[in-house]
């Protein structure tokens, strides 16, 4: 099979390389459509360490050709891969943490992942998608989850006003899970006319630039305290620390984005002084999958705007250095394996 081989930081190779072997309690996924996201891209580039030489990838949606998943899904099912690894038995796992099991990891970083044309995964780590979704659009589930998985955790509720910080597709996808899970005040903020406006398409309710526009805004809606919940979604430092000014006396911040930076200026006494909640999240548990699943398939979250870019596996290294340049108007780059 064709598998995408990183050997080193910036050098990714297309390889042949055996086609696995399904055994008991495993599943052999005819990969089709692959997302690539912005931990690829650091993965790539060594920002993420990864134990190379690797096959790099985790966003993937395909059809089984051999084994049954845990919910049931067999050959010619379309379905949807749980990057997650977990090993069922550990502190965490007992806990329902497995996204957190200390023996562990993500695949396309400590395993070999789904840039390629086949993929073995436990039987565990599939999920059905029925026949409704895109399998265009489908692998942005994935990442889906983790934003459903982030405002679980920080228990939104309809009342509260939510602002997020970076319109990417994190960001974007962070309104559409806040309006679908009821949150009636959702700001958008973004230095980009372009991404403000598709902020507006998908459910915001209001849009507004990065600095002062963005406090006063927060403030005027929310009668001088600051945000309830603010999302940062870009993974700057400084970013972050906007989020910490946008935030009321006892808000909660969810620093979403992955900062791949070892230091930065932070404003540790309004930290402090409001009282701030820090509500960190890793990537989802595996009740995650069927819930974004269920909200794409009622229609409540709208995957199509974002898919800006296609390539097949052959064309992986354009496609990485294209997610690595700026653009004002690029989203979703997806692989059609």
């Amino acid at each position: 099979m064709k598998a995408a081989l990183l050997s080193e930081p910036n050098k990714v190779a297309i390889t042949d390389r055996p086609t696995p072997t399904c055994g008991a309690g495993e599943v052999l996924v005819k990969i089709s459509h692959v997302g690539i996201c912005g931990t690829d891209t650091k993965i790539y580039s060594g920002g993420i360490p990864a134990n190379t030489p690797i096959v790099m990838g985790h966003e993937a949606v395909g059809e089984i050709i051999e084994g049954q998943a845990a919910d049931g899904s067999g050959p010619g099912d379309r379905v949807i891969v749980d990057p997650v690894l977990y090993c069922g038995d550990c502190f965490y796992c007992d806990k329902g943490d497995t996204h957190l099991c200390e023996n562990g990891g993500l695949v396309g970083r400590e395993i070999d992942g789904v840039f390629a044309e086949y993929f073995l995964t436990p039987a565990s780590n599939i999920f059905a998608l029925g026949t409704k979704i895109d399998m265009t659009e489908a692998p942005l589930i994935q990442v889906m989850t983790t934003v459903l998985h982030a405002q679980n955790r920080a228990n939104i509720q309809s009342d509260e006003v939510v602002v997020i910080l970076g319109l990417g597709v994190t960001g974007l996808l962070q309104i559409q899970v806040a309006k679908a899970l009821g949150v009636k005040t959702v700001i958008g903020v973004s230095r980009n006319a372009y991404k403000r406006g598709l902020a507006s398409q998908m459910g915001a309710d209001v849009v507004v630039e990065h600095g002062e526009a963005a406090k006063a805004e927060v403030l005027k809606l929310t009668e001088g305290r600051g945000a309830d919940v603010v999302i940062e979604a870009v993974g700057y430092i400084s970013v972050l620390g906007e989020a910490m000014d946008l935030a009321r006396i006892g808000g909660r911040i969810i620093p979403f984005g992955i900062y791949a930076a070892l230091e930065g200026k932070l404003p540790f006494y309004e930290f402090y002084f409001k009282e701030l909640n820090i509500i960190n999240a890793r990537a989802a548990l595996p009740s995650d999958f069927p819930a974004s699943i269920k909200l794409v398939e009622d229609g409540k979250v709208d995957l199509t705007p974002f898919i800006t870019h296609t390539y097949k596996l052959d064309d992986l290294s354009e496609a990485i250095k294209l997610l690595m340049e700026p653009s004002d108007k690029r989203l979703k780059v997806i692989l059609e394996v």
